[in-house]
């Protein structure tokens, strides 16, 4: 179990807190629903959080198989749905790889990233498009 704290600081910002690190971020509502957007917002966390699951879990498996990744970037597109109520519509995930991997290897980790926790977590009427670039020349453009 993790316990987060979190405070409504008004003007729809919130101040978080991880209780087991003590660290904290802050968000906000986004501009076009009534925020100033001068921090993540609540949702912008649910694609910061799938990028970064996918990339944990890939690694996980990279270091169990001694394949190299670190480096590896991973680009979240964020669309809210036009219709009611306000959602989360469609997450665009690019994967870039630092350098290229063996098929067996870009098997397994395409499987962990789209198996992930927080994937896994998301409702099933979020459309859900990840692309992986095993170029090893995209890395830098996506971190960029």
């Amino acid at each position: 179990m993790v316990e987060i704290d979190v405070v409504y600081e008004a003007g729809l910002h919130t101040r978080c807190r991880h209780e087991p690190s003590s660290r904290t971020l802050e968000t906000d509502a986004p501009v076009d629903n009534h925020g100033r957007g001068e921090s993540y917002s609540p949702t912008d966390l649910v694609a910061t959080a799938l990028g970064a699951c996918m990339l944990t879990v890939m690694g996980i498996l990279a270091e169990r198989h001694a394949w190299e990744m670190d480096g590896a970037c991973a680009h979240v597109e964020k669309h809210m749905s036009t219709d009611l109520p306000r959602r989360i519509g469609r997450l665009v995930v690019d994967v870039a790889m630092p350098r290229a991997l063996e098929a067996k290897a870009r098997s397994a980790l395409e499987n962990a990233a789209h198996t992930c926790p927080v994937r896994q977590s998301l409702h099933p009427e979020i459309d859900v498009d990840v692309r992986f670039d095993w170029s090893g020349e995209g890395a830098a453009r996506v971190s960029a």
